[in-house]
């Protein structure tokens, strides 16, 4: 048995590592796909009350919840369990979360789950995580079909604490320095058995006993419900933008300028949006911005506000391809009336190509486009395949393409969220990329060095710069 020297930081699923409780979205799942019928849903109901009101404790409420699981195929379940964490459970995930678990393997720590769930529901996310030990609930199953009992104890509380502290004679690790991060009444023994107990997001007992303690608190607002002043705010973003467009209406009208008109409506619109959200922008390579305009700017997606932030970065003289979804979108119809938006139907590639003709053009006139190459929002942190299309433009319009990196954005919503939360989200501006001695012929081989320069960049983050002075225009 290894010496008790090495470091491990233990973290619970439900409400540290997610928002909520997976079991919810599995639940919800069956009654989408009426496998669960009325009489169902009060039973399981029943016992969750139970539960809330201390007649039963979570142990049991987890036994009644396998039962229900009994006679499915356990490939089933795996196979809905993927798709839950694709469709719900990947957003859910903390992005704080996934920022510690980077900082204690850069420590040198192991790493590891210690939950009551299934591995059903546990084991996409830790795969999504990197996370190679996963302490959970077994399954008991019979030629592969479920009995609806568990294999072993359910590890909930005392359970729980004795798995990590046999993992951790297991593997030569010393509680004493370890880490536990976990939000449930429950496992205050296993903070006991830690030299470093971080209750996160903790329930009312936790929090007394972390009080009594002096254990650092902490509480991650990232996801699940967002606060209500936070639908406020993102309310009165909307709101402001009927103001914006009636007078960028006006200076059209009175100007004739159409170009000076999108560059007010949208400085206006994103420094609203982003003030009332109240996300500060990290920028290091502002000046790559304005080196070199026209240009084609590059970024990765992955929700509705990165294209916001590109926005309000790019400032001026600019247009925007979108999919052709977004024609039908009220704010994106107003938009294009100002500015041009290419609007590409993915599903038709001859038709896509036509449409980047007009943005081409506008090119050569001096506006610059903005344009997302993965096609659409990425889930988790890495970076998807790049499509032609912003490249072959930049090659036919003979301008230089600028990537903007942006490292955390998930920080302020998530995938398919659309309430903007306050937070900090980091850009590097990488310098231009010139397509002077571009040939079509080695095209797949100059977006894949681009490509890579955003993996790069991601894996390794620029120092921060000295930031210009404030008010300082560039030209």
């Amino acid at each position: 048995m290894p010496a008790a020297t090495r470091t491990a930081a233990f973290f619970d699923f439900d409400g540290t590592i997610i928002a909520g409780y997976s079991i919810v979205a599995f639940l919800k799942e069956r009654v989408r796909r009426r496998e669960l019928g009325p009489a169902d849903v009060a039973r399981t109901a029943v016992s969750m009350a139970q539960s809330a009101l201390g007649q039963i404790d979570s142990r049991e409420l987890i036994a009644r919840g396998m039962h229900e699981w009994s006679g499915r195929s356990l490939a089933d379940l795996e196979a809905l369990g993927e798709r839950i964490f694709a469709t719900e459970l990947r957003d859910s995930i903390f992005p704080e979360i996934r920022a510690l678990i980077a900082d204690h393997r850069r420590r040198g720590h192991i790493v590891a789950i210690a939950t009551s769930a299934a591995p059903f529901q546990v084991g996409p996310v830790a795969r999504e995580l990197g996370i190679e030990h996963v302490l959970c609930t077994q399954l008991e199953t019979r030629d592969g079909i479920l009995t609806g009992k568990s294999r072993g104890p359910i590890l909930w509380g005392r359970a729980k604490a004795d798995a990590v502290r046999e993992f951790a004679r297991r593997e030569g690790v010393d509680l004493r320095r370890s880490h536990f991060y976990a939000d449930g009444d429950e496992d205050v023994a296993l903070m006991q058995l830690v030299g470093h107990p971080h209750p996160t997001n903790p329930r009312p007992r936790l929090a007394r006993t972390a009080a009594e303690k002096g254990w650092p608190v902490q509480r991650f607002a990232s996801r699940g419900m967002a606060r209500p002043d936070a639908y406020v705010r993102s309310a009165l973003a909307t709101a402001s933008a009927v103001p914006v467009f009636l007078g960028a209406l006006a200076m059209r009208a009175l100007t004739g300028d159409k170009r000076e008109a999108a560059n007010f409506m949208i400085g206006t619109l994103t420094g609203i949006s982003l003030g009332l959200g109240k996300v500060k922008l990290n920028v290091t390579g502002e000046e790559h911005l304005w080196s070199a305009r026209p240009a084609v700017f590059i970024w990765n997606h992955r929700n509705i506000f990165d294209a916001q932030i590109v926005g309000r970065l790019v400032q001026r003289d600019f247009g925007a391809v979108a999919k052709k979804e977004l024609e039908r979108v009220p704010l994106f119809a107003a938009a294009s009336r100002f500015m041009h938006i290419a609007f590409l139907d993915r599903s038709d590639s001859k038709a896509a190509v036509a449409a980047l003709e007009p943005a081409t053009r506008l090119l050569g006139e001096g506006i610059s486009m903005l344009v997302a190459p993965e096609g659409t929002r990425v889930a988790g942190k890495g970076i998807g395949e790049f499509k032609k299309g912003a490249f072959r433009m930049a090659m036919a319009a003979q301008v230089p393409i600028v990537p903007i990196v942006i490292r955390n954005v998930d920080d302020i919503g998530s995938r398919s969220s659309g309430t903007m939360r306050p937070g900090t989200v980091d850009i590097a501006v990488l310098p231009p990329v010139r397509v002077d001695d571009w040939t079509l012929r080695d095209l797949d081989r100059r977006i894949a060095a681009v490509r890579q320069a955003f993996v790069d960049t991601l894996r390794h983050w620029p120092a921060p710069q000295a930031r210009a002075a404030p008010g300082r225009r560039r030209s």
